[in-house]
């Protein structure tokens, strides 16, 4: 035991190290794990696939990892998936697997293998684009909806094909008795924990929610309990399977982000281990053998998959732009495509090489795809316009605006919760907004606003509003990046005779001064700018009788927000 711990700690500690670089490059830490088994098994430490401690902590991992997924995964994010989401992925799925699969066979790969490889790179990650669009704050964007509902899509087909693989026994073909017996429990499983999940679990879980520290054990005790269940001889479903389940019969209920909050710590520091001892299968002398078909395939991933989604969103009537950032979010291999490949591996249906392949390529694309992210609309602005312009129909379904020419005193950007509350003490006649959530959008078109559906910093979009006709433009969008390069656009229009006052919105302070240097002529700052305006009230009005009404119209704004007007639960409240 004592060897044992002395192993894990060196783990984590090389981890750890390599997780502080990865955060420096701005990385996913699944690379860091991957790299900390990778180093470990060049040098030859100790072998990490012969302890048994460790590969259970690895079960653990997946276990967690699709237990939280089960979490999410409840009915009103299935109806969020939207019908664009489900065409759109279900195309993405069969053109890459069908394409994914052509190339693996011409690359000499069995029919097995080349199945398993080309579903792993069909897969993307839920887990890097969640992060990194949130980040960017673009998953309220159209695009960002799109790609989550594409995500979820996927992440359901990667469940459904882990149930399969369960049926398959290692060293064995394909049995259909097997497989027939396998989907018939997983069915008879499936209805009974959405039951169970629904009618006995809410009130159990409701009892004990006043506990944080009875909540996390409880819910710990239930994923265990169905995991002794779900694996034991007479069902035979993998671990990985009942974490799924466990997290789907809790996924209804109200503590379902108390619990999520607490077991994702814990699923980090198992999944870990999954992460390093996948990494440790790695030989260099493998990878050395593959560099060809490495780089074949990742580049099928990074150049590929854009190119599928811009030719099927384009299609169905998107935006070139909308198509091109959906495409470049979804170009990486998923961590679901590295469990499906350990599964293959262990069911004797890939060799060691082939699953070599799919972790190379999956910390290439993973690596390079980030930034892809990161930068998407830098990238977008600088690729030529004729080229994905042949992507696009001439009949959009994806409308720009209200009406032909809007020539507005008025530009707000950003109707949220500070842009709506701007928008609706403003006549309508008067005001143009411009956002890319399309249900701002829809809100927008029920109350007969002027509108522009798009990011400012698209060129078509910045032209449409007519910025050099408008006497006030207001940017509610927090974003220091969008704000200081609309600036900049906006002085080259006054630097040719446009007259009109610039107000910004910034929650930090040294970002408040940054934008008032580069041309400002006022920026919100929410604390400063709510304190000033309660302040001039009770100066004007000392008994504040304006107080009745300053409240009512909250209320107003609630009721909308409850009705889920501008805020439903966002995709984000659900994934992460």
């Amino acid at each position: 035991m004592g060897t044992g711990l002395f192993e894990l700690a060196i783990v984590i500690l090389i981890a750890t190290v390599l997780g502080v670089i990865a955060r420096l490059f701005k990385q996913p830490l699944i690379l860091a794990f991957i790299f900390t088994g990778i180093i470990i098994s060049y040098f030859g430490a100790f072998h990490l696939n012969n302890k048994d401690v460790l590969n259970t902590f690895s079960d653990l991992g997946i276990m967690f990892l699709l237990f939280l997924v089960g979490l999410e995964i409840d009915f009103s994010s299935l109806k969020m998936i939207g019908k664009p989401s489900i065409i759109i992925g279900a195309a993405q799925i069969i053109i890459s697997f069908i394409l994914g699969f052509i190339i693996s066979h011409l690359l000499h790969f069995t029919y097995l293998q080349s199945a398993y490889i080309s579903i792993a790179l069909t897969l993307s990650s839920t887990v890097i684009v969640v992060k990194l669009l949130s980040e960017k704050k673009d998953l309220n964007s159209l695009y960002g909806k799109i790609s989550i509902g594409v995500l979820l899509l996927q992440d359901m087909v990667a469940v459904l094909l882990l149930v399969f693989l369960s049926g398959l026994k290692s060293g064995q073909g394909i049995v259909p008795g097997n497989l027939i017996i396998a989907l018939a429990k997983g069915i008879v499983i499936f209805a009974l924990i959405l039951f169970i999940g629904r009618k006995i679990l809410p009130l159990i879980f409701d009892r004990i929610a006043y506990s944080q520290e009875l909540l996390f054990l409880s819910s710990l005790a239930w994923c265990f309990l169905l995991a002794a269940i779900v694996s034991s001889p007479r069902i035979g479903f993998p671990i990985e399977i009942s974490g799924l389940l466990a997290g789907l019969a809790l996924a209804n209920s109200a503590e379902n982000h108390q619990i999520s909050t607490k077991i994702k710590y814990l699923r980090d520091f198992f999944v870990l281990i999954f992460f390093v001892i996948l990494g440790s299968s790695l030989s260099l002398s493998s990878i050395s053998k593959l560099i060809g078909p490495i780089i074949i395939l990742s580049l099928f991933v990074l150049i590929g998959t854009p190119l599928i989604m811009l030719i099927v969103m384009g299609l169905m009537g998107y935006r070139k732009k909308t198509s091109f950032l959906t495409g470049i979010t979804l170009a990486q291999v998923s961590e679901f495509g590295l469990v499906l490949a350990a599964s293959g591996l262990e069911l004797g249906h890939i060799t060691g090489d082939v699953a070599a392949l799919i972790t190379a390529v999956a910390i290439i694309t993973i690596s390079i795809s980030t930034y892809m992210i990161v930068f998407s609309h830098e990238i977008y602005e600088k690729i030529p316009k004729m080229l994905i312009s042949i992507f696009e129909r001439k009949n959009l379904k994806e409308k720009y605006s209200s009406e032909e020419e809007i020539y507005k005193p008025i530009i707000l950007i950003g109707s949220h919760r500070l842009g709506q509350s701007i928008a609706y003490n403003i006549p309508r006649k008067n005001i143009l907004i411009i956002d890319f959530d399309p249900q701002v959008i829809r809100e927008l078109q029920l109350h007969d606003y002027a509108y522009l559906f798009g990011d400012v910093n698209d060129e078509d979009i910045f032209s449409m509003a007519h910025f050099e006709h408008a006497k006030l433009i207001i940017s509610t969008v927090a974003d220091i990046k969008d704000n200081l390069r609309l600036l900049q656009r906006l002085h080259e229009l006054k630097r040719h005779g446009a007259e009109f006052k610039i107000i910004m919105r910034s929650d930090d302070e040294k970002e408040v001064k940054l934008l008032y240097e580069h041309g400002a002529d006022y920026v919100i700052f929410p604390h400063f700018t709510s304190g000033q305006y309660l302040g001039k009230s009770i100066a004007i009005d000392p008994e504040m009788k304006i107080i009745e009404t300053l409240r009512n119209w909250d209320f107003k704004i609630f009721r909308r927000l409850e009705h889920g007007s501008y805020h439903s639960r966002t995709e984000k409240e659900m994934i992460v």
